[in-house]
């Protein structure tokens, strides 16, 4: 914006001490192409200060009576003007935007600018180690802050730090923070599909071209290319991750959260069990009742900690086995010949679809050349927008039955993952997660002590 020029700031103030007389300037335009600072400064301030403004090229002179009409026309096409190349603009990245291209001037950490290309990125050998350990971690049943205490204890600097003392040019300021961690940082990183090799771009955009203030953009209207760059996290570990964040997983206070974190539910009032100890074991028990005080709002449903785990992971290999017996016998991989075609018409009509943006383009660039009128681009352009609009209902038909016809696959791809995992004692958290939606306990019997434990499976 003009006003944050800071030679014109300095005229400004300049203008307001009374060092000068006159403002002469080649055009309008090169003074501000602003109509609003046209009016406050123009026919506003300069006036009170005594400042004769004159532009060459345009016959503009303050001192000229009868002259306003023609410096605030010349001001609006000046602004009709900026507000053109400022969409004309926006087209153009919108277009790399599509085509997966990285418009950004800092990759996110763990990945670095190709130097053979702007447009696209590469993992940045020793960031991205670094990512893998935080998702290893992640996986291993460690909460954000506790991600957070192991990197800062092993001296590795953060994402800020890291650029800074490579003298990479970065957006957010070094802060006095010895370039520590936080939770909010590991959290951003194990949330970022763009670590499974996925372009995501505009989540966030400017109001407008005259203003500074940026919103967030509703997710279905990001920009997401799928295989742009080389991916650092696979898909199946991103999503074994976002499983175990969408779990209340508190911890006792170490950061660790114990195996069955947020998936033990009360069998009566279906609230999260919680975690407590009386010195020498650790229980589970109904939070409304922990939390209930006097009322009583339900009863304790307790059951010890390590008894429950064995009896899952007991249940947990007998299941994985089962299953994956069944699976080598009678389930073969076929060739899917609807997601096949599927594939190819989502292709061909992305292709429809990049067509009409650049169709769309060159129709704007003729309206601002003036080859069509405005009423001729209205009518095209309508045209175009409703062509794209049906074209990305399909798209998004095609990607949502994709993504159903990969579920059977997932399945397979879980059951034969499981089986190695079942070779680690104890069973590791990402097992757990992967295969159970939640465990209901019941109230012990009074007589017999007996208490159900309900498992249901995510498969």
């Amino acid at each position: 914006m003009d006003s944050d020029r800071p030679d014109f700031n300095r005229m400004i103030q300049a203008a307001r001490q009374n060092k000068f007389q006159i403002v002469l300037c080649k055009s309008q335009s090169r003074f501000t192409r602003d109509m609003e600072l046209v009016e406050k400064y123009i026919h506003g301030l300069f006036p009170i200060w005594g400042i004769r403004f004159i532009a060459v090229a345009d016959n503009a002179d303050t001192e000229v009576k009868g002259n306003k009409k023609a410096r605030q026309i010349n001001g609006l096409v000046n602004e009709w003007y900026l507000e053109d190349l400022s969409e004309n603009v926006r087209m153009v990245f919108d277009l790399k935007r599509r085509e997966g291209k990285y418009i950004g001037g800092f990759p996110i950490y763990g990945y670095q600018k190709d130097p053979a290309d702007k447009n696209h990125i590469i993992p940045d050998p020793e960031a991205a180690e670094v990512v893998r350990q935080i998702f290893r971690w992640s996986l291993e049943g460690h909460g954000r802050q506790r991600i957070a205490h192991l990197l800062n204890q092993q001296g590795v600097p953060n994402p800020t730090r890291y650029k800074a003392e490579r003298g990479w040019t970065c957006n957010h300021p070094v802060k006095n923070d010895f370039g520590l961690w936080n939770k909010t940082t590991i959290w951003r990183i194990l949330r970022n599909e763009m670590y499974t090799g996925v372009m995501i771009q505009g989540r966030r955009k400017k109001v407008s071209y005259k203003s500074k203030v940026i919103v967030d953009t509703p997710e279905d209207q990001w920009y997401r290319v799928e295989g742009t760059h080389e991916a650092i996290i696979d898909r199946a570990t991103f999503q074994a991750v976002q499983r175990g964040l969408h779990l209340r997983t508190k911890t006792d206070g170490s950061g660790e959260a114990h195996l069955l974190s947020g998936l033990v539910k009360c069998a009566d009032c279906g609230s999260t069990m919680s975690k407590c100890s009386n010195g020498k074991q650790s229980y589970l028990r109904c939070k409304l009742y922990a939390d209930s005080g006097k009322g009583k709002l339900c009863s304790r449903h307790s059951v010890r900690l390590d008894q429950l785990i064995d009896l899952v992971s007991d249940r947990i290999r007998c299941c994985v086995q089962t299953c994956y017996q069944l699976d080598a016998k009678d389930i073969q991989p076929q060739k899917d010949t609807r997601q096949e075609a599927l594939k190819q018409e989502r292709k061909a009509l992305a292709a429809q679809l990049e067509k009409r943006s650049q169709a769309l383009k060159a129709l704007y660039l003729d309206k601002v050349a003036g080859i069509i009128s405005e009423g001729q681009f209205m009518e095209l352009n309508k045209s175009f927008l409703n062509e794209k609009s049906r074209l990305e209902q399909r798209l998004g038909t095609i990607d949502e039955e994709l993504r159903n016809r990969e579920q059977p696959r997932q399945q397979a791809d879980l059951m034969e993952k499981a089986r190695e995992l079942l070779k680690l004692k104890p069973v590791p958290r990402e097992l757990v997660v992967g295969l159970i939606d939640h465990i209901e306990i019941g109230e012990k019997h009074p007589a017999t002590g007996q208490q159900n434990v309900s498992i249901t499976w995510k498969f």
